[in-house]
């Protein structure tokens, strides 16, 4: 969940990215990991960005991961077998904060082989870069702050006089994600609207990839106690179709683990 709103944010507001992160408040636009012939361990947690020059890579992190200077490495030889003339620049961000030796390395290094990229750990960046950059707002509870519910309520206050409804969702449904990685949900429903997060569209996507697996998890325990297949279509709504396929995932399961129905 955290990934897919951070990679949201770097997509919707790439400009406010390329400020902070290259100094420069260039356009960029998505380059898929397809395009790269990449299939990254984690492909949920990074973003590629483009401009005719530069190519900026950005792996967000909850935890320390001990892979990550050899992915960086092989992305950036990735990149470069794509683009050979195009500038990169790498960063990860790490979300929350770790005494882990992991956050701090920023090197990959093989016999005559070295690499090195950037390393952010977002709770040593200044609370106030990031409250006036609206692509950056969700971040700045994350951030070397001294009262982050404090922070929050500032957050909220520059939310509600934002003109454009549309970013304005956008920006409080990230906020209220991503601060649930400091503060508790009780401190931000009551700071944040959720009137207004409710009209954003990664909200929407989290509450129906949230509404999706609970209509699967159903249907498997209706299977599970062989309850005819036709019927769970009329009770859940999906289709026939669709329920024969998760009994077919189901059946593979439990043969894989040595069960039967």
């Amino acid at each position: 969940m955290y990934d897919n709103v951070c990679k949201f944010l770097a997509e919707k507001f790439s400009r406010d990215f390329a400020n902070w992160l290259l100094n420069e408040p260039i356009e960029l636009t998505e380059l898929k990991p397809t395009e790269l012939s990449l299939n990254p361990i984690r492909a949920d947690s990074l973003i590629f960005l483009q401009s005719d020059d530069i190519v900026l890579h950005i792996e967000f992190q909850t935890s320390p991961d001990e892979d990550i200077p050899f992915r960086m490495t092989d992305y950036r030889l990735r990149v470069y077998r794509r683009y050979p003339n195009k500038e990169m620049y790498q960063v990860v961000i790490y979300l929350k904060p770790s005494n882990s030796e992991f956050v701090y390395q920023n090197t990959f290094e093989l016999t005559n082989l070295r690499h090195q990229f950037n390393v952010i750990r977002l709770w040593e960046q200044p609370t106030d870069s990031f409250l006036n950059n609206s692509g950056l707002l969700p971040f700045a509870v994350l951030t070397r702050t001294d009262n982050p519910t404090e922070t929050l309520t500032q957050i909220a206050a520059i939310i509600d006089s934002m003109p454009n409804k549309q970013q304005q969702s956008d920006i409080s449904a990230s906020t209220a994600i991503l601060s649930g990685l400091k503060l508790d949900q009780d401190s931000i429903k009551r700071i944040l609207r959720s009137d207004i997060m409710k009209e954003s569209v990664i909200y929407q996507e989290i509450f129906h990839e949230g509404e999706v697996k609970a209509i699967r998890n159903v249907v498997l325990n209706m299977l599970k106690n062989n309850m005819n297949m036709e019927d769970i279509a009329k009770v859940t709504g999906l289709t026939l179709e669709q329920v024969q396929q998760l009994n077919s995932s189901l059946n593979k399961e439990e043969s894989n683990s040595g069960l039967t129905l």
